[in-house]
């Protein structure tokens, strides 16, 4: 595989153009042109000779968008993306009043089995690497073009705490003035609670949004619909939350998708609610999206607003997460389960 240009440092790109040959001083020209995902040749300024050299040995973008689906009901785009060796992966253009925000994968599948989780039907594949990931920010900024992308959601494929060199990797880099420059209090990371990381993550001194995808309020329920729940308690996930809270002063978010008849009662709600008493914290709570591969359906309208008004009355900051794209494979996973399906029945036709 080709050097992977995207996600260097000034420092390691520096290295790089060096090492080749060339002056120092056409890095940074190189790094102005990739971190607004252009291409070879878009880059106008750069001797004809070097981009001959370089493209033999690098990557410039190191994903390509193959798919774009724009929805007509909320101007969410779904895009797929090619990566190098043939697999593909997700990302999401949201749109709010208060910005744009793009919403990326981490890894080529996922590994965690959740029940009502498309990413994870045909498993984990491999991890994503930091180039990647900053080569899918850039290929989406440059689509926002005049506007920008505001906002960075670690919430597509797979587990990003299952991936932490990375990711890590990623998130210093995207947060310098080298690349987008995002800000990092503007910066999600969802995770469906692997204590460990968590902690790692507290001590990386990131201000991120740490979202924890709690999905239940006891081990009895959560073991139902997430495999990891049968190795990480609960108490052990919230325990982690609350040390990233102290060593942060950030709140944690944490993300419950309502599911009829599993997680959805007053029960579960009065239940939760005392869990999460006294935490620096907030619920959001997400409207199941259906999946057709998966038995599991949404709750209604009304259990998700019974449930969300017994967690306030119960003084838990709550809210129900608008759902977006829900035209266009809105859910995790749906879009690349649907080209991988498309493939396999195209290659049995043959």
């Amino acid at each position: 595989m080709k050097t992977q240009l995207t996600g260097m440092s000034m420092n390691q790109l520096t290295n790089w153009v060096t090492a080749q040959g060339e002056p120092a001083f056409r890095a940074r020209q190189l790094n102005d042109w990739l971190k607004k995902g252009a291409h070879f040749e878009d880059m106008r300024n750069l001797p004809a000779s070097l981009i001959e050299k370089i493209k033999s040995l690098a990557s410039a973008q190191a994903a390509r968008v193959i798919e774009r689906h724009g929805s007509k009901l909320d101007g969410t785009e779904k895009l797929l993306f090619g990566l190098e060796d043939g697999h593909t992966v997700e990302g999401v253009i949201m749109r709010y009043h208060h910005g744009i925000s793009f919403c990326l994968s981490t890894q080529v599948g996922c590994a965690m089995g959740c029940a009502f989780c498309a990413s994870t039907l045909n498993g984990k594949l491999r991890d994503l690497t930091a180039g990647e990931m900053a080569s899918m920010c850039y290929l989406a900024n440059r689509m926002v073009s005049p506007s920008a992308i505001g906002n960075l959601v670690l919430m597509g494929s797979g587990e990003p705490l299952d991936n932490t060199k990375e990711v890590f990797a990623f998130l210093h880099h995207i947060t310098s003035t080298d690349s987008l420059n995002i800000g990092a209090r503007h910066i999600s990371l969802s995770t469906c609670g692997l204590p460990d990381q968590m902690h790692r993550l507290a001590q990386e001194g990131l201000q991120i949004t740490l979202s924890v995808s709690l999905h239940g309020p006891n081990d009895e329920i959560r073991q139902q619909i997430m495999p990891i729940a049968r190795v990480h308690t609960i108490d052990a996930v919230l325990d982690a939350c609350r040390y990233y809270i102290q060593k942060t002063g950030r709140r944690v978010v944490f993300e419950y998708a309502l599911i009829q008849d599993i997680n959805d009662s007053l029960d579960n709600a009065q239940e939760l609610a005392k869990r999460l008493r006294g935490m620096q914290c907030h619920v959001n709570l997400i409207p199941l999206n259906d999946v057709k591969e998966r038995s599991l359906r949404a709750s209604t309208k009304v259990q998700v607003e019974r449930f969300l008004n017994c967690l306030k009355a119960l003084n838990i900051s709550a809210t129900v997460r608008r759902q977006l794209g829900d035209d266009i494979f809105g859910a995790c996973g749906q879009l690349r389960a649907q080209r991988l399906k498309t493939q396999l029945s195209e290659e049995g036709s043959q």
